[in-house]
C-alpha cells in the first residue's frame, strides 16, 4: 500500500507539473499573441502616419491664403471689341488717357483680392511696358507721348495698396508668327531662335524692373526655355503652366473646382506643363494646387476684354457667390477678371458689381456664430441654447499638407441624438459646407478618412440669412474614400455624350490601319476639356489600336492639347484658348481592329465639375 501510495503520490505530482506547465504555456502564448498584436497595431499606425504627404512651398502657401486675386485684361483687342488682337487698330488710336492703376487696386480691394495679375502682353504681341524687344507696344502710342509704362504704374500702385503683383506675358506672339496656342513655337522654324531671344529678354525685363513678382502665368504652357530665368528671378513666385509649374489650371473657365479638390498629383503629370485638375491624385508625390480663372462678363456670354454694350454680360451677385462657393469654397483660388475700357478705367458698372460681391462675402462669412480649431479626428462646438445653423467653414493647416480624405458634419438635436447634415471629401485651404437650416445643441466634424493626424486651423459655423441653397450632395460620398483604394478623386459630373461615329467589321478590316477624321467644331465650343471615347456596346475593351493621332485647333496643330488614355481607348482634348469661329477643331487618328468581331460607337463629351 505504501508503494502504491508512493506511486499514486508520484502520479499526482506529475499531473500537477503537467497542469502547471500547461498554464505557463498558455500564459506565454497569450503574451506572445498580445505582443504580436501590439507590434502589428503600432506598425499599422506607423505605416498610416508615414504615407508621403507633400507639403507646399512658402510661395504656394502664401498664394493659397490669398483665396481671391484679380486679372486685368487690357489690349488693342479692347478697342476692337474682340477677344484677340487682329492688329486692325492703328497704334495712334491707343491712348487710354484716364488710365489709373490706383483705381484698379481699389477695385481689387473692394472684393477681397490680394494680388493683381496684369496681362502685360497678350497674343497679339502688344507690350504695356517700355521695351526695345518690339515696336508694337505702348512706346509707339500717343499715351503720355510714348513714355508711358502701365506695368511700372501698376507696380507702384500695388505697393501703395498692399497688393502683390503677378505677370502674364503670353509665350506666343503674332508678330513673330507664334499665334494662339503655340506656346511660343513659330510657324516658320527659321524665326524660332530669334523669337526665343526676344521672349527671354521680355521675361527678364518684367521680372527684374518692377519689383517682386509673386505669380507668373504662362497661358497654354510655354515651350521656350526660360527655366533659368525663373530660378534666378522668380524663385519665390508661383508659376502656372510650363515646365516649372507649381500651380495647375482647373481645366475650364466656368468658375468651378472639382467637389473633391486635391492639391497633389504625380510628378510626371506636373512636368508636362499642362496638367489640370483632372490629373489630381490624393496620393500623388507632387504638390500643385488649382487656380480658377473666370471673366466677370460671363452672364450668357464670355468676354475677357471690354466691349461696347456688354453690361448685360456682367455676372450678378448671386452668380458670383455661386462661383465663390464652388471655387474658394472648394479649396481653390479664384482669379476673377477685370476689363478696363478704352479710357483705361474699369467701368463704373463693373466697379459696382465687384463692390456688391465683396459686401456679400463679408455679410455671409465675416462673423461666425462660433469657431474652434485643433488636431484629432473629432472637433466639437457646444451651445448654451438651441442654435440654428446652415453653414460651416473648414480649413486645414496646410503647413502639414492636405491630409483629410473624407469627413462628415453632425448636429446634436434636442433629444441628444447626432444627425449627419453634410458629407465631404477634401478640405484643404477652405471648404464651405452648406446644408438645410438645423436647430442644434452641439455640432461636430468627424474625420472619417485621413492620410495622417488631421490639423484643422478653423472650424467655424454660421447662420446665413436670406440664402436658399439646395444642399450640396454627391453620390457615394460615404464610400468615396473607404480605405486608400480610389486614386482619382476629381469626380467630374457626367455630361451628355454626342455620338460622332461608329465602327464594325465591315468598316474596319482586321490588321489594316484606317485613317479617320472628325470635325469637332460644333462640339468644342468653349474653353474646357473634352473626351472622345471609343466604346463597345457591351462596354468591353474596344479591341482597337491607335496611332498617328493629331488635333487641329487654333489654326494649326495643337500637339500639347491632346492626350491618349490607353486603358479606356479615350482621347482627352484641352482647349485653353478662347474659341474663335474662324478656327475649326479637327481630330484625326489611324485605327486598326485586333479581331473581326469588334464594333462600337465613337462619342464626345465635355468634362464639368
Amino acid at each position: 500500500m505504501i508503494l502504491k501510495s508512493t506511486r499514486n503520490g508520484i502520479m499526482i505530482k506529475n499531473q500537477d507539473e503537467m497542469i502547471s506547465n500547461f498554464v505557463h504555456m498558455r500564459i506565454i502564448i497569450c503574451s506572445l499573441i498580445f505582443l504580436i498584436c501590439f507590434v502589428l497595431c503600432t506598425l499599422a499606425q506607423t505605416v498610416e502616419k508615414t504615407i508621403p504627404i507633400p507639403l507646399p512651398s512658402k510661395a504656394q502657401l502664401k498664394w493659397q491664403k490669398y483665396e481671391q486675386t484679380m486679372f486685368v485684361c487690357l489690349d488693342p483687342a479692347t478697342w476692337q471689341g474682340r477677344e484677340y488682337d487682329n492688329h486692325s487698330t492703328p497704334l495712334s488710336r491707343i491712348n487710354p488717357t484716364d488710365l489709373n492703376t490706383d483705381q484698379w487696386c481699389e477695385v481689387a480691394k473692394s472684393w477681397g483680392a490680394h494680388l493683381i495679375l496684369f496681362v502685360a502682353k497678350h497674343t497679339g504681341g502688344f507690350c504695356w511696358w517700355q521695351t526695345n524687344t518690339s515696336e508694337y507696344g505702348i512706346k509707339n502710342t500717343p499715351w503720355k507721348n510714348g513714355r508711358g509704362d502701365a506695368l511700372k504704374e501698376l507696380s507702384r500702385s500695388c505697393k501703395k495698396y498692399g497688393l502683390d503683383l503677378g505677370i502674364y506675358v503670353y509665350p506666343g506672339d503674332d508678330t513673330w508668327g507664334a499665334g494662339i496656342g503655340s506656346g511660343g513655337v513659330t510657324k516658320d522654324p527659321a524665326k524660332q531662335e530669334g523669337y526665343n531671344k526676344v521672349f527671354r529678354q521680355q521675361m527678364t525685363e518684367v521680372l527684374t524692373k518692377y519689383g517682386r513678382v509673386s505669380e507668373v502665368w504662362f497661358d497654354g504652357s510655354c515651350f521656350i526655355n526660360v527655366n533659368d530665368l525663373l530660378v534666378k528671378y522668380a524663385a519665390d513666385a508661383v508659376i502656372l503652366q510650363g515646365p516649372m509649374a507649381n500651380l495647375r489650371w482647373v481645366g475650364n473657365e466656368d468658375g468651378f473646382a472639382p467637389f473633391s479638390n486635391w492639391y497633389t498629383l504625380n510628378s510626371k503629370d506636373l512636368k508636362t506643363g499642362v496638367s489640370t485638375a483632372v490629373q489630381s491624385d490624393p496620393f500623388g508625390d507632387a504638390y500643385a494646387p488649382v487656380e480658377i480663372d473666370v471673366p466677370l462678363l460671363k452672364n450668357k456670354g464670355h468676354k475677357w476684354f471690354w466691349g461696347q454694350n456688354t453690361d448685360s454680360l456682367i455676372l450678378t451677385t448671386d452668380q458670383l457667390m455661386n462661383i465663390y462657393y464652388k471655387s474658394v469654397g472648394r479649396g481653390a483660388l479664384l482669379l476673377l477678371n477685370s476689363t478696363p475700357d478704352t479710357s483705361g478705367l474699369i467701368p463704373q458698372s463693373h466697379v459696382m458689381a465687384y463692390a456688391d460681391f465683396g459686401s456679400e462675402i463679408k455679410r455671409r462669412f465675416e462673423n461666425p456664430v462660433a469657431k474652434t480649431s485643433g488636431t484629432g479626428e473629432i472637433l466639437e462646438i457646444p451651445f448654451s441654447k438651441p442654435t440654428e445653423l446652415n453653414h460651416a467653414i473648414l480649413q486645414e493647416d496646410l503647413l502639414f499638407g492636405q491630409r483629410v480624405l473624407a469627413f462628415q458634419i453632425e448636429a446634436m438635436n434636442s433629444e441628444d441624438q447626432w444627425q449627419k447634415v453634410y458629407s465631404g471629401t477634401s478640405i484643404g485651404n477652405k471648404k464651405i459646407c452648406y446644408f438645410n437650416p438645423v436647430t442644434l445643441k452641439k455640432i461636430r466634424i468627424s474625420v472619417t478618412n485621413t492620410k495622417g493626424d488631421p490639423h484643422l486651423s478653423d472650424f467655424a459655423v454660421y447662420n446665413v440669412k436670406g440664402v436658399n441653397l439646395a444642399p450640396e450632395k454627391r453620390d457615394n460620398l460615404g464610400s468615396f474614400y473607404n480605405g486608400l483604394a480610389r486614386k482619382n478623386g476629381t469626380d467630374p459630373l457626367e455630361e451628355p455624350a454626342f455620338e460622332i461615329g461608329s465602327w464594325d467589321h465591315n468598316s474596319l478590316r482586321t490588321g489594316e490601319w484606317k485613317a479617320m477624321g472628325f470635325d469637332l467644331t460644333r462640339y468644342v465650343t468653349r474653353i474646357g476639356q473634352y473626351e472622345i471615347a471609343f466604346s463597345t456596346k457591351e462596354h468591353k475593351e474596344s479591341g482597337l489600336e491607335f496611332k498617328d493621332w493629331e488635333l487641329e485647333m487654333y489654326g494649326g496643330k495643337a500637339t500639347g492639347s491632346i492626350e491618349f488614355l490607353k486603358e479606356s481607348s479615350t482621347f482627352r482634348i484641352t482647349r485653353s484658348q478662347q474659341t474663335l469661329d474662324e478656327f475649326p477643331t479637327i481630330f484625326r487618328v489611324k485605327i486598326k481592329g485586333k479581331s473581326e468581331n469588334t464594333s462600337g460607337n465613337i462619342s464626345i463629351k465635355s468634362l464639368t465639375y
